[in-house]
């Protein structure tokens, strides 16, 4: 009699066992994971088991094309989850576009992990070894230099901002910005996080690199000067105002009338504050955010002399609003009011935002209504009676390193006005706080940001918080601003130090041989 075995059923073990051996799940699992070092959970040390993980990954593929696949899927999942805030601003408005909310956050983790994939596979090139680990932290680094400068840019996720603790901490850590930006921070933390994969060595040299940055950061502080109180004391106005009142135009005048209340309140206790500071030359400027006027601001001088009676001491208002250019486009705005009603100087937003408010032209179907908003020449120094002169950034303008200043007219300080009320209570708010709080050290000029829903805040040179309103909350904050510290290293040389940086580490990388000439020589 013959017995014939029986195949074992598939069980859900099984299942479970054959995924846990694909290298593309555990790549697109240690992508996600990644994910928790980034603001506001700052988990870093979660880098040091995915970075020498992937790594590990990458060196057993069998050929450049499953390592570029390797690295893709790990861009996936680190950038799904590092843009999954995208989401809230489809529900929004889920009514139109429910057929989205799946694709928000892929659809954005998509071009990012292309640049991902590119520095994966470039490890490659050269055997493990410190040489492998120089090689990945340039080009790591290098990939994100070119989603910040490439196509329309959009440089969400750096890893140099899982430094930027909101506390006394994330300020020392933060100081080397103001030398290689936040690029450069990218390049440490890759470095760091690679490091473990060369054994006892590479845990050594990680530990005096972060001692070594720890000082260096401290002495900064330390050492610098302390500028004289010669910025203006702003008040930052926070409606917070939902994005579908926002929207409903028969609650324009609610939101008008309560955002001219908080600023009459604001700019009352600055008057207060000058007084008790013995200070009448300060002079007080009250910010809203982004869009904050429900209408056309310069083409309502009604509204403007409401808005400036309301608030007497103000040397100026900045209003975020939108306003139609001489062709009829509409533009993203930041007008300045004067005390008399007058419009003054004007900002038009010049970095947009790809599919929300303008179509890329490579797109052969129209997907923007109207084809969006008209673009402004860039960045700008406002020049104001009365005002220091400060930067305009509107928005996610504030995310692009060496891209927020006018080249030959440098800013007092530095005015961010946005809108994250469509990305809810999400780490998007927060993470974008952050990055605006980088640029400040990148260009030693105090910043301050006005947000409708939050997290509206103050922060001087050096990154050190001055004042905060947070998350949901309809206030005021009034900030003394300090004056600025005299350009850093980055201010002067911009994006070109951090990418000379990652070249130089490509080089030495690839060549080690061609150095030990030259010093032999």
């Amino acid at each position: 009699m013959t017995v014939t075995a029986l195949p074992r059923p598939r069980t859900s073990d099984g299942i479970l066992s054959r995924l846990s051996r694909s290298p593309d799940l555990r790549a697109l699992l240690l992508g996600l994971a990644s994910a928790l070092a980034l603001p506001p959970l700052y988990g870093l040390p979660v880098l040091l088991l995915t970075v020498p993980a992937l790594l590990g990954l990458l060196a057993g593929a069998p050929d450049w094309q499953r390592a570029l696949r390797h690295g893709f899927v790990f861009g996936m999942g680190l950038h799904t989850a590092g843009l999954y805030w995208l989401t809230d601003a489809i529900l929004v408005r889920v009514h139109e576009f429910w057929w989205v909310l799946p694709l928000a956050a892929p659809g954005g983790a998509l071009p990012l992990s292309c640049f991902t994939a590119l520095a994966c596979v470039a490890v490659r090139a050269v055997p493990p070894g410190w040489r492998r680990v120089l090689l990945f932290a340039s080009a790591w680094t290098l990939s994100d230099l070119g989603r910040t400068l490439l196509f329309s840019g959009f440089p969400w996720n750096l890893w140099g901002e899982d430094w930027s603790f909101p506390n006394r901490l994330g300020d020392v850590m933060i100081q080397p910005a103001a030398w290689v930006s936040v690029h450069g921070l990218t390049f440490l933390t890759v470095l760091l996080a690679a490091l473990p994969t060369l054994g006892r060595r590479g845990w050594l040299a990680g530990a005096a690199i972060l001692a070594l940055w720890a000082g260096a950061g401290a002495a900064r502080l330390a050492l610098l000067p302390h500028p004289a109180a010669t910025g203006p004391l702003v008040v930052l106005v926070q409606g917070d105002v939902p994005e579908t009142e926002k929207q409903d135009r028969g609650q324009a005048r609610t939101v008008f009338r309560r955002y001219v209340a908080l600023t009459a309140a604001g700019v009352a206790e600055a008057g207060r504050r000058r007084t008790a500071a013995a200070t009448p030359a300060r002079p007080i400027a009250f910010a809203w955010p982004e869009s904050a006027f429900p209408g056309l601001i310069d083409e309502d001088p009604l509204a403007r002399q409401v808005l400036m009676q309301a608030a007497p001491a103000a040397a100026a208002g900045l209003v975020g609003s939108v306003r139609f250019d001489a062709h009829g486009r509409p533009r993203n705005s930041l007008v300045t009011v004067l005390p008399d009603g007058a419009v003054g100087a004007v900002d038009d937003k010049f970095h947009l935002v790809p599919f929300g408010e303008y179509q890329p032209g490579f797109l052969p179907v129209q997907l923007v209504p109207g084809g969006g908003f008209a673009a402004g020449p860039g960045p700008r120094t406002l020049h104001l009676l009365g005002l220091p002169p400060v930067g305009a950034l509107i928005c996610y303008e504030v995310i692009f390193p060496g891209q927020v200043v006018q080249p030959d007219d440098r800013p007092a300080w530095l005015l961010n006005v946005t809108n994250d009320a469509w990305y809810g209570d999400s780490s998007g708010p927060r993470q974008h706080l952050q990055m605006a709080r980088m640029r400040a050290v990148e260009e030693g000029l105090p910043l301050a940001r006005a947000a409708n829903t939050g997290i509206s805040a103050a922060y001087d040179a050096t990154g050190h918080l001055l004042g905060r309103l947070g998350w949901g909350v309809s206030g005021t904050v009034v900030v003394a601003l300090p004056g600025p510290l005299p350009p850093p290293l980055f201010a002067r040389l911009g994006n070109a130090e951090p990418l000379l940086l990652c070249l130089l580490g490509i080089v030495v990388a690839l060549v080690p041989g061609l150095f030990r000439v030259f010093f032999r020589n």
